[in-house]
């Protein structure tokens, strides 16, 4: 899976980069047959639920062109959370 991952990084970094979103991690999770493939990102002001929702439409049909990943999962993007 870490190949997998990294081309997802390589794919999805460039285009995230456009909307000044900085892609921090891709993690996939197996949890009892529950797959989940986590992506998460970061900007320098946080990210409001409209600009995730924006990355979303943007990261989902990537990762369905690439068709890299043969078992079902979840698709879950989240921003960074941050410390006070």
């Amino acid at each position: 899976m870490d190949n997998i991952i990294k081309k997802l990084e390589d794919l999805i970094r460039p285009e995230m980069e456009k909307i000044d979103i900085k892609l921090d991690s891709i993690t996939w999770i197996d949890e009892k047959n529950n797959c989940t493939l986590r992506v998460v990102l970061d900007k320098v002001n946080g990210l409001d639920l409209d600009a995730i929702v924006e990355a979303t439409n943007i990261i989902n049909p990537i990762i369905d062109e690439a068709d890299l990943i043969d078992e079902q999962y979840t698709l879950e993007v989240s921003s960074k959370e941050r410390g006070n």
